[in-house]
């Protein structure tokens, strides 16, 4: 909504302003300089970027549309899962847990919780370390250095998208030039058709410069922000996770170790106690 409304601001802010000062919206309309600025930005974008980084952009755009899935309410499921496996554990011992993670898609546990299976990536980090976890005996502080790392990685992972999409922010200027460059080159073979058409010709050059600016500055670099900020959200999760998992290893009850959990999660979508604690008991 956000992304919208901010869109919905840039878009009149200038055009409205420019209408204003007399301007005329039809002399903006020059379809051949829209082609020559995104056909290369799409065209640079896909050269510079392997395969999944380029799916990774699409689908991080449509979910800035739709909304990210990491807000208060799946935090709260998230902490809430984490604490029904701890408990489980901790009541019918660490084997006890071993089915719901290697089968967590009919576990009765991790069924309940249909957001968090659909974050597969977040699901196999709690699956794989709750498996370590049963299967041997590590250090506490060798299971959260293997945890950083792994959470590091992923840092890259999710930030990689809003980085490219900031490069072509970078670069839309610099294409708006060469589509201008383009027009005044045209307009060299009318230079003996009079000053009213040379001058047509020269506005829809500069219409280039303009929409190569406005729409890396005014769309598609705060657009790649917003994808950063995405990204921290989600990360925030994993974190989350690592800060709940190194409290219970570490010999905290369950109640205690989400409450770690939640500690690690951003101050704008994090339930408070009771709040989390009302959540789990209804669970």
């Amino acid at each position: 909504m956000l992304l919208i409304i901010g869109s919905i601001i840039v878009i009149a802010s200038v055009l409205g302003g420019y209408v204003l000062h007399g301007g005329n919206l039809m002399v903006l309309w020059q379809p051949t300089e829209l082609l020559i600025i995104f056909g290369a930005a799409l065209g640079s974008f896909i050269i510079a970027n392997p395969l999944h980084t380029v799916k990774e952009v699409f689908a991080g755009i449509m979910r800035l549309l739709t909304g990210s899935p990491f807000n208060k309410s799946y935090y709260m499921d998230l902490l809430s899962l984490l604490y029904e496996v701890f408990d489980k554990s901790r009541k019918q011992g660490v084997m006890s847990i071993e089915e719901d993670i290697d089968n967590a898609e009919s576990s009765a546990i991790f069924s309940r919780y249909p957001a968090i299976m659909k974050s597969k990536a977040l699901l196999d980090f709690i699956t794989d370390y709750l498996r370590i976890i049963s299967a041997g005996n590590m250090a506490t502080h060798e299971l959260e250095g293997m945890m950083e790392n792994e959470i590091d990685s992923r840092q890259h992972e999710l930030e990689e998208p809003a980085h490219a999409v900031n490069k072509i922010a970078d670069a839309l200027p610099g294409l708006g030039i060469v589509a201008a460059v383009l027009g005044i080159v045209i307009t060299m073979n009318f230079l003996s058709e009079g000053p009213e058409r040379i001058g047509l010709s020269v506005a829809a050059a500069l219409v280039g410069t303009f929409l190569g600016i406005w729409m890396g500055y005014g769309f598609v670099g705060p657009t790649s922000i917003a994808m950063e900020h995405a990204a921290k959200y989600e990360l925030k999760a994993y974190e989350c996770v690592k800060s709940a998992i190194v409290a219970t290893v570490s010999g905290q009850a369950p109640q205690m170790a989400i409450e770690f959990g939640r500690k690690a999660l951003p101050t704008d979508k994090r339930p408070g106690f009771q709040e989390l604690n009302d959540h789990v008991r209804a669970k």
